[in-house]
Order: structure tokens, then C-alpha cells, then sequence
């Protein structure tokens, strides 16, 4: 089967969105699948066509930029010659494109599968109001025209206001979770590296506003009266993050004062995470709204043997309910964060659920499944 993904950012850009489309397209490739991924050349360093890992990945120059979004005046172009010469198209959202490419899709008889990560919530102002309500006509159009709408959770397809107008349409497909093994030396080099002499805290995401990297530091004096010695780690991109130099500005001031406590680490391979997610005690994701919906370093973490402290977020909050591993928070309230990181940091065993446990609910190699399944269903009948 050729399947093009379509989505704004692919790698080398992280995010929770770009490892879910990376982890299902080459996966889809593994099993013998051709797989295109159309997307952006958000960095003009980067190659206009290349192979990577086995997926032909095509960048569309970018003139302009407006928020995080992205203005390709040669979008359409590629988007029709490609469209053409594959069978189904999974289109990954939020994501501006989406309508014209579904548009192409349903024109030429092909599945259009929209993959809906999250509710796109842009910071208060007049400009970005308007670019909202212009993404919200998008994504309505393109859910239109799809001919299926893939969610992560029912939990969040139920409380998601675009879900729930297409709820007809939406299949609930878990997200592709993996994370490879890590030995018992890498983690103490690990220790050693970073002098790990307390409770480790970890916290694994670009440094942006809806994550609730505020809570956090706002939780850490609590945490700090407990165990003096406890540590925050940080992985992920916390320099110039593309749309949240600002808001790492803002918080300059409270990294500072915690700099003896808190630790960025950067961006980190796949093997490097297992041996982060082993040296933490417990993570986090006190995400602030639904430009979270889920929130796969959880899921990740646990595969480690490492629990979670989840906002009480549709769709966040699942991996928690569905393991029993870990602890739901109310949203931004950072003292019942600090309490529910304390308690899981003082009795760590109560928490503790085997990796088995939760592959069983979550791994790539059922979402694949899932996706091959919705693919060939959709392909060989009168849906489209």
C-alpha cells in the first residue's frame, strides 16, 4: 500500500506529534509498506527530499510564517502530484494544509484518515484570535472531507469540541508507544554523570507555555521542604523554541533561583530517555489545556518501571487511569502537584506496575496494526 503522511513539522523537529507521525511512518515502511511524509522545510538547512529511515520525506519551502504555522505557496503543487500516486493519505493535525489536501484526496477517490493530536490553543491577543477561529474553519473543513477521523483516547474524543461534531467518523486508535532497553550500568554512569544524590523528578518536553513547566517550579518549594535534595531534570528543547522565546523568558528568573534543583538536559536519543526515565523516581506532565491530549513520555516512563503525576486533562489523564500507575492532578494547582509527587517519591511501590502490565495497552506495534486495518478496510470499500 503507498501511504502519504502529511504534517506542518517532521523531524529533526520534536514533538509529541512529530515521534507519533515518525513512529507510524516508519513503521508502516517496515511492514512493507511505501511511505511518503510531505511536510515542511521549516529549517532551509534541511534537504528538500530525502530517505530517512526507509520513508521518502519531501520539505516544502516555507515563505512566511504566522504563529507556528507555516505559508508553502508550492504546497499545492506537490500535494496534487502526490496525492495521485498514492492510496490513502493520513493527514496529521493541527495543521493549516489539511483541507486542500483532503480536498485532493476525496476528488481522486482516495481514504482521507485525519489523525487529530490535539485542540490548538494559541496565546490571548487580537492577531492570534484571528488566527484561531482561521484554524478552527480549517480543521472543520478538512473533517468534513476526511473520511475518517483517528483519536488517541475515547476520553478525549468525547471532551474534544471538534471531536465531538465528527463523532461519526472517529475510530479510537492508542498512540505508538516504544522505548528501548537500558542497562542497570547506564543508569548509575547516568547518576553519576548528573551527581543524583536525591529523589529525581523528571519531566520530558519542549520548553513551551501549554506544557506547565510553571507548576511545576511553583510545586518545588513544597517538594524542596520534604527532600532538600530532590532534583528536577528536564529533557527536551528549552533554547529557542520555535514560538516560546518569550515565555522562556519569563521563567529565566525562577530557573535561576532553582539551579541547584533543576537541570536541563537537552534533547535526548531514544537510548538515552530509557536511562532518563530509569534514574527518575516519578515524571510529570502538568500540562495546562488540551494542546495536550495525551502525553507519550507518560507511557514511555512506565515501560521503564517509572511512574506518573498527570493533569487531570481528557486524554492526559488516561494513562494513569488505565495503568493504576501513578496520580491525576487538578489542572495548574501546583500544590496538589508537589503532594502527589512527595507521596509517589515516599512509596514508590504502590505504584509500581510491570512493563508488561502496560504494553499490553499500549505499544507501536498495535497502533500499526490498528492503522493497516483502518487503511485496508477503508481502501477496499464504497467509504470515500
Amino acid at each position: 500500500m503507498r501511504v502519504l503522511v502529511a504534517l506542518t513539522y517532521y523531524r529533526p523537529y520534536t514533538s509529541g506529534l512529530t515521534i507519533y507521525a515518525e513512529r507510524l511512518a516508519v513503521g508502516l515502511a517496515a511492514r512493507g509498506h511505501d511511505v511518503t511524509v510531505l511536510t515542511s522545510q521549516y529549517d532551509p538547512s534541511l534537504p528538500q527530499q530525502e530517505m530517512l529511515r526507509g520513508v521518502n520525506v519531501i520539505r516544502v519551502p516555507v515563505a512566511a510564517r504566522i504563529s507556528k504555522g507555516v505559508i508553502m505557496p508550492t504546497f499545492g503543487i506537490e500535494a496534487t502530484r502526490l496525492a495521485l500516486t498514492h492510496d490513502v493519505l493520513s493527514l496529521h493535525m493541527p495543521q493549516f494544509d489539511a483541507p486542500g489536501l483532503a480536498l485532493r484526496g476525496r476528488l481522486q477517490g482516495k481514504p482521507v484518515v485525519l489523525t487529530y493530536h490535539c485542540d490548538l490553543q494559541l496565546p490571548p491577543g487580537r492577531f492570534n484570535r484571528i488566527v484561531d477561529r482561521v484554524v478552527q474553519l480549517s480543521n472543520h473543513a478538512a473533517g468534513m472531507l476526511a473520511t475518517r477521523i483517528v483519536a488517541y483516547t475515547d476520553d478525549f474524543a468525547t471532551h474534544s469540541p471538534y471531536l465531538s461534531s465528527f463523532r461519526h467518523k472517529v475510530e479510537i486508535i492508542p498512540p505508538p508507544v516504544e522505548i528501548p532497553d537500558s542497562s542497570d550500568a547506564d543508569v548509575e554512569a547516568f547518576r553519576q554523570r548528573y551527581n543524583l544524590q536525591g529523589p529525581v523528578i523528571g519531566m520530558a518536553a519542549r520548553l513551551a507555555a501549554e506544557k506547565g513547566v510553571e507548576v511545576l517550579l511553583g510545586a518545588l518549594p513544597a517538594i524542596l521542604s520534604k527532600h532538600p535534595n530532590a532534583r528536577v531534570l528536564f529533557a527536551g528543547p528549552f533554547e529557542q523554541v520555535l514560538g516560546e522565546e518569550a515565555y522562556a523568558r519569563r521563567l529565566a528568573p525562577l530557573f535561576e533561583q532553582y539551579r541547584n534543583n533543576w537541570t536541563f538536559l537537552g534533547t535526548l536519543s531514544q537510548r538515552e530517555l530509557a536511562t532518563f526515565f530509569r534514574a527518575c523516581d516519578v515524571v510529570t506532565v502538568p500540562s495546562l489545556n488540551s494542546t495536550e491530549s495525551f502525553g507519550l513520555v507518560q507511557v514511555e516512563a512506565m515501560l521503564c518501571g517509572t511512574p506518573s503525576v498527570a493533569s487531570n486533562l481528557p486524554g492526559v489523564r488516561q494513562p494513569v487511569l488505565q495503568t493504576g500507575m501513578g496520580q491525576v492532578v487538578p489542572i495548574g494547582d501546583a500544590a496538589a502537584l508537589a503532594t502527589a509527587l512527595v507521596e509517589i517519591i515516599d512509596n514508590p511501590t504502590e505504584f509500581y506496575r510491570s512493563r508488561a502490565h502496560v504494553a499490553e495497552r499500549f505499544s507501536t506495534e498495535r497502533t500499526l496494526t490498528e492503522y493497516e486495518a483502518l487503511f485496508t478496510r477503508l481502501s477496499g470499500r464504497n467509504e470515500i
